[in-house]
């Protein structure tokens, strides 16, 4: 997910130095929702593998 986000990070920084900002703004946005996707995601694993961790063992 973050290399997706990546991508459109990169995306939205050609299409905005080429001058299409409609683009840009959409590839931007959309790279900075997968991102915060991917950052909740990781901390829920982290909190739940915590936790289950500790039960396991």
């Amino acid at each position: 997910m973050l290399k997706w986000a990546l991508i459109f990070l990169v995306v939205g920084l050609i299409a905005g130095a080429l001058g299409f900002t409609g683009v840009a703004g959409a590839a931007v946005g959309f790279a900075k929702i997968l991102f915060f996707l991917a950052l909740a995601l990781f901390l829920v694993f982290l909190v739940l593998g915590y936790t289950i961790y500790k039960r396991v063992t």
